[in-house]
């Protein structure tokens, strides 16, 4: 594509002939605040946040302008700030934004831009919608649409990405809200839950359920790995609070599912912590089963398998590997079965 040269901030930079000011801005450094606009969906231009100052004279969405050779950007004046404290101040006037009491409160992107800003509560008397709150119909996502900023994310995630179109806005105007399917409950509607629309949402009008009572944003900690549930090797961040409990799963956008994950790789990690999982082998003596050492366990599992084969041949025994697992282990498994036990019986619970 063809190079470009422009000017942000007095800085001379460099970006691509079709690209807006502010993804050459980020290529580059250089921040410039946004709430509707996310690199993994088409540009809306909803917020007005990331106004630029183009060429000395014009305010422009810099999310949806595009970037032109030798053009010149101021990202912040007195002007620009000005703006964007007031559509602040307008954003937290319409709907209840306490982060007391909000599950966001720490990893919110509204949060963060009123801190930068310095911006407090408007004394105006505006008026309130009445907006739905969703918070048990689902087991994995909460809605509060007081929250809501009505900045597309979720809709535009659903629809491009996901393919499932569930989010949608109803009325128009100062009536406009946000809902699901023809405005069902999300528990009630097509949701799939993937969980991607919580991921992108920018305040807390979307959040997981996962997270309640269970650890502020800033006490979990982050770990990343891959997910374990099929082969596309989909690169995830797992949270886990204090306590070394797992709260929830995002999706990594250095991965190669560009930070997507589904229902399973979302939500599909409460078996860590199962009160049913074993923590140590069992071996049945006298009708019950016992706690044992890894080698008498493994040295009656030997036994049983050689007593089984001598008896009634390789083909009698037969292996069901794990999603869970790694490819490597489960590589060795089917090798185990045809080198060892002599057999081709070997099936995987995510073949069909």
């Amino acid at each position: 594509m063809e190079e470009i040269t422009l000017l942000i901030d007095g800085r001379e930079v460099k970006g691509k002939l079709g690209q807006t000011i502010i993804e050459v801005a980020r290529e580059n450094g250089i921040n410039i605040p946004s709430l509707c606009y996310h690199p993994s969906v088409s540009k809306t231009g909803a917020c007005r946040i990331c106004l630029v100052r183009v060429n000395n004279r014009m305010l422009r969405p810099a999310c949806v302008e595009p970037a032109i050779n030798g053009m010149t950007v101021v990202t912040e004046d007195e002007d620009i700030v000005s703006m964007r404290k007031w559509i602040l101040e307008l954003l937290l006037s319409d709907g209840d934004h306490n982060c007391l009491y909000c599950d966001a409160d720490g990893d919110c992107e509204l949060q963060s831009l009123v801190k930068r800003y310095g911006v407090q509560e408007s004394k105006k008397e505006e008026p309130k919608r009445e907006r739905t709150v969703d918070n048990e119909s689902s087991r994995g996502i909460k809605r509060n649409e007081y929250r809501c900023i009505l900045c597309q994310r979720c809709v535009k995630t659903c629809r491009e990405i996901q393919v499932s179109n569930v989010w949608g806005f109803s009325e128009r105007g100062f009536e406009t809200r946000l809902i699901a399917d023809d405005d069902q409950k999300i528990g009630e509607s097509n949701c799939v839950m993937c969980g991607q629309c919580v991921q992108v949402c920018p305040t807390g009008a979307l959040t997981y359920q996962t997270v309640l009572g269970r650890g502020a944003n800033w006490e979990l900690t982050k770990e990343s790995s891959i997910c374990i549930y099929c082969g596309v090797g989909c690169k995830v961040d797992f949270y886990k609070n204090r306590e070394g409990m797992l709260v929830k799963a995002l999706g990594n956008y250095e991965g190669p599912n560009n930070g997507h994950l589904c229902v399973k790789g979302r939500f599909g990690f409460d078996f860590v912590q199962s009160p049913k999982r074993l923590s140590k082998p069992l071996i049945k003596r006298n009708g019950a089963f016992e706690e044992a050492t890894w080698d008498e366990a493994l040295d009656l599992v030997a036994a049983k398998f050689a007593g089984i084969k001598e008896k009634y041949g390789p083909d009698s025994i037969a292996a069901l590997s794990s999603a869970k697992c790694t490819n490597e282990e489960n590589y060795l498994m089917q090798k185990f079965m045809r080198a060892v036990i002599g057999t081709n019986n070997v099936d995987h619970c995510a073949r069909l």
